[in-house]
């Protein structure tokens, strides 16, 4: 789908810029250039989308409809189901966190998607099994559904709606008093278009900043923190080494089949190859990018908190997969 966008991101950096496509400033820049322009035109077009499922099936009939039906837990599982067949990395699968939440999908099952999204995706699933196996290639994805199962079940069981953003709030409040005008105003779909598509291109906008800044902490993790400074420290198969792997791939960003590759350095240079995935995991589902868009959405608590829940899910992760492989 984003073909075209790496493809331009490598001729604006390598022919554009001449900067040579080998060297640390040409992946960083590589990596904003097709970043930047992915992920804004993913948040435009799910946020439109989202614009258009309110128009029809509006946030509170969503809720209420949520409330009668008894999933019994399942709707966190769909979610983190959904989650991992959208090949989004964390910074990607935020603007479609935004959308759920202006839906009116309860929070618990939102993080449910968030958790797993970045996780888990058909490539990464193809190059694991192709480098490890079709058993850890099962462990892996497996626990990344029980880790946004989980995950999305414990979040939604506290009272969390209050710690969204004010912003966030404003997005919910509009959504709802949308609801009670549409009731009133029987405009068609062509008529209510212009309205639609600036209501996201307003909400694309108020994001930029955070977009920009967050994938600019990316490029430069990405360009400039050689693979050989982890493995020199996580091959001992210590206790400790699987908490220190999460600790130091919380400042990496990377999609799951970016980095797939790296954790089969990590391996064959003696990493367990629990320890790696639980870094993979750590490094794609807990990146400082991701933090940074998040804080548009979500107080600095309510961020900690799912940090919180997820990282404690990865470092049991962790020590699972070192018993089991």
């Amino acid at each position: 789908m984003f073909e075209w966008t790496q493809s331009f991101a490598d001729w604006l950096i390598y022919q554009v810029f001449n900067i040579a496509a080998e060297s640390d400033l040409g992946h960083a820049l590589n990596f904003f250039v097709y970043d930047t322009i992915k992920i804004l035109v993913l948040l435009f077009l799910i946020v439109f989308l989202m614009g258009i499922i309110n128009i029809y099936f509006p946030i509170e009939r969503l809720k209420n409809y949520l409330n009668r039906k008894k999933l019994y837990g399942l709707e966190y599982f769909f979610a983190s189901t959904f989650g991992a067949i959208t090949p989004f990395c964390s910074c990607s699968s935020v603007p479609l966190f935004i959308g759920f939440v202006q839906g009116g999908i309860p929070l618990g099952v939102t993080f449910s998607f968030l958790i797993t999204s970045p996780l888990i995706n058909e490539v990464a699933i193809a190059m694991f099994l192709g480098m490890f196996g079709w058993k850890a290639t099962l462990i892996y994805v497996g626990s990344g559904l029980i880790l946004g199962t989980l995950g999305g079940w414990i979040l939604g069981k506290f009272n969390l709606q209050p710690m969204l953003s004010d912003w966030v709030q404003k997005i919910l409040e509009n959504a709802e008093a949308g609801e009670a005008d549409y009731d009133e105003s029987k405009k068609t779909f062509v008529q209510r278009l212009p309205e639609i598509i600036k209501n996201a291109w307003d909400l694309v906008k108020g994001i930029l900043i955070y977009v920009l800044i967050g994938i600019g902490i990316g490029a430069a993790m990405h360009g400039y923190v050689p693979e050989n400074f982890f493995a020199e420290y996580l091959g001992s198969g210590a206790w400790w080494t699987v908490p220190l792997a999460v600790i130091l791939a919380v400042p990496m960003y990377a999609n799951a089949a970016g980095i797939v590759p790296v954790i089969q350095v990590f391996v064959a240079k003696g990493v367990p190859l629990g320890t790696a995935i639980a870094f993979m995991m750590a490094t794609v589902g807990l990146s400082i990018p991701e933090g940074t868009l998040l804080k548009k959405v979500m107080s600095l608590k309510l961020i900690a908190i799912y940090f919180g829940v997820v990282t404690l899910f990865i470092i049991l992760s962790g020590f699972i997969f070192n018993i089991l492989l």
